[in-house]
Parts: structure tokens; C-alpha cells; sequence
């Protein structure tokens, strides 16, 4: 795995979005972004591709995804950092220790088993290769930052991330770390929620909120980055709107003391998870969502970011997704 040191020595970065299981899509990505396959992997002779995670579930070539981004990663061609669907992937597969109740860290329930179907289905055939990714998933960092960027899956939360650094010393999880996090109330549960899923807020009043694919929501994602918001329509971030009555509701106290602001001045910083649609632009001057809907509407995002500190929509680049790469996903 490249070090922070080959890292800062690359040319440019060319950074990628939620693949779910895409992978031919993604070839024309590489392609069109400069990458050639040599020497066993996609390869650029000045720059290299940081992927943003969730490599995994809903596409029908998830285990051609995996190879593509694992052999430039362990070629030193890429980064690569843990999205939420890598993590419930080792946790769905991993024993849970005695006490907890349940055999495995993640449920085996409906709802789980439905988000990592697809993932399973295509390596029933390979299982020493998929106990070899759960492995490799382990090792993804949660966060990475160099001198002039970041990039974490959902939300840049820089207290937790201080907390984490000075707990673990690192940017990366371990067994013990995996084992804590099943309980969302922990340090290690509430850090790996707020990366990898960002933040949110409960809906009032025990209302629900349902999908196009007819899941219910107890609560809706919110912006960090807001400033000095008021309503819950300054800070809903998520592709189903708020009931049209909550839009203009009033922020609490207790709910703005919750948020957290990524302040302008700070160094760009790299997310996907959202699944936006439209066309890619910057969510703010320094802020960047590449997670358009993939799998689920058509864009494979990527942004060739060159060490600029306000970022450029002129410097998003995509791929439509082919219709035998579409999927309509279970909400989560």
C-alpha cells in the first residue's frame, strides 16, 4: 500500500466514487481518465486513482470491481478507503465473540441479507478468495489526508478523528476495533457510524420517511457543512425529500449543539455515499460529493484534483452507467 510519503510524490489524483459492483463501467472510467492496464493492473505514469469505498453489494460484477481495485492497490496504482459496505461486509462475516447474542457482529436479518445478496451470490463460487477480501477490507484505511486534500467515505468529523489518531495511532481498524463498534453507543461504533455514514437527525413525532424502493427512515442525513443553519430543509442531504411540512421546521437547540461544520477554510476534502444525482459540481468551495448514483441512475464520477485549494466543476469527469449495470438498490 502506498505510504503517505509515495502518495504526496504523484503528479495529480484522480479521485473515484461509489462503484457497487460496476466494473465495466469502471474500466471506461480509468480509460477515459488515462489509466492502461499494465504489468497486472490499470496504471497512470503521473498520477493515481484514490477510491472512496464501497466497491462492494447491488452490481453485477462485484468480483471483477474487487479485482481491478485491489490489484492497483497492492501494485501501488491506488488507494483505497473503507466504505460502509466494506465494513458490514466484515461484520456480516464475522463470528461475534461470546456474550453478544448473535452468531455473527452483523445480523444475519431480512434487510441485511437482501444489501449483501448480491455480493454473496457472485462469489458462492469463491469462498477462499471472498475470506481473502474480508481480510483486505480490514485493512482499508477509514480516512486518508495528505498536505493539500482528505477523503473519508461519509463525513469528516475532525474531534473524532483526533480522538481516534491519539486512541489507535493510526488511520486504519483491527479486529478489537471491529469487535467494539458493534455498539453504536461506543467511541468505536459512533466514529465508524459518523465516517462511514455521516450525520443525521430523527424525524419528530415517530415519522417516517419512505424511499422510492419503499424502505421507512426514522431519520434523514444531514449537511456537514452547513452554516449557521435554522430549518431542517438547511441541512437535509439525501436523495428522498423531507415531507414538505418538516422543510421550513425549526432547528432545536439540542439538534444544532449535534451538528458539525467543515469550516471553508479547511483543505478540500473528498466523500461519496450520497447517492446525488444530476451533474457533478462541488458541494461547496471545498467540499466534494463523487457518489452519483452508479448503480442506481448512470454516473461513475471521479475528480482530477491537482493540489488546488478551492475546487473546480470544470474537473469532475464521469462515465454514464450501460443498462446491464443498473440496479434499482435497497435503501439502508
Amino acid at each position: 500500500m502506498l505510504t503517505q510519503q509515495e502518495l504526496n510524490e504523484y503528479s495529480g489524483f484522480d479521485i473515484i466514487g461509489d462503484i457497487h459492483g460496476c466494473a465495466q463501467t469502471l474500466v471506461k472510467l480509468l480509460q477515459k481518465l488515462g489509466y492502461r492496464f499494465i504489468n497486472g493492473c490499470y496504471r497512470h505514469s503521473s498520477r493515481v486513482v484514490v477510491y472512496l469505498g464501497d466497491i462492494v453489494d447491488r452490481g453485477p460484477h462485484i468480483r471483477e470491481a474487487l479485482e481491478i481495485v485491489h490489484s492497483m492497490v497492492e501494485r501501488k496504482a491506488a488507494v483505497c478507503i473503507m466504505g460502509n459496505h466494506e465494513y458490514n461486509a466484515v461484520s456480516y462475516c464475522t463470528p461475534a465473540p461470546e456474550g453478544l447474542g448473535r452468531r455473527y457482529l452483523r445480523e444475519h436479518n431480512a434487510h441485511h441479507n437482501r444489501l449483501i445478496g448480491e455480493t454473496l451470490e457472485q462469489f458462492a463460487a469463491y469462498p477462499v478468495e471472498w475470506r481473502e477480501y474480508i481480510e483486505w477490507f480490514t485493512t482499508l484505511p477509514l480516512f486518508y489526508e495528505t498536505d493539500s486534500f482528505r477523503v473519508v467515505h461519509a463525513c469528516w468529523d475532525q474531534a473524532l478523528i483526533d480522538q481516534y489518531r491519539d486512541t489507535y495511532h493510526c488511520n486504519r481498524v483491527n479486529s478489537e476495533f471491529i469487535v467494539k463498534s458493534v455498539d453504536r453507543q461506543s467511541f468505536e461504533g459512533r466514529l465508524m457510524d459518523r465516517l462511514t455514514r455521516g450525520t443525521d437527525i430523527p424525524l419528530p413525532e415517530e415519522r417516517v420517511i419512505t424511499s422510492k424502493d419503499g424502505f421507512q427512515r426514522r431519520f434523514f442525513r444531514t449537511k456537514f457543512w452547513a452554516q449557521s443553519p435554522k430549518t431542517y430543509g438547511d441541512v437535509a442531504f439525501q436523495p428522498d425529500p423531507l415531507p414538505k411540512d418538516l422543510v421550513d421546521r425549526p432547528l432545536s437547540d439540542l439538534e444544532k449543539s449535534n451538528l458539525i461544520c467543515y469550516p471553508k477554510g479547511e483543505r478540500p476534502v473528498f466523500i461519496g455515499h450520497y447517492w446525488l444525482q444530476g451533474k457533478p459540481k462541488p458541494v461547496t468551495s471545498n467540499i466534494a460529493c463523487l457518489d452519483y448514483s452508479a448503480v442506481k441512475y448512470g454516473r461513475l464520477a471521479a475528480y482530477r484534483y491537482d493540489r488546488e485549494p478551492v475546487l473546480d466543476a470544470s474537473k469532475f469527469m464521469w462515465v454514464y452507467v450501460d443498462p446491464p449495470e443498473w440496479r434499482e438498490p435497497e435503501a439502508e
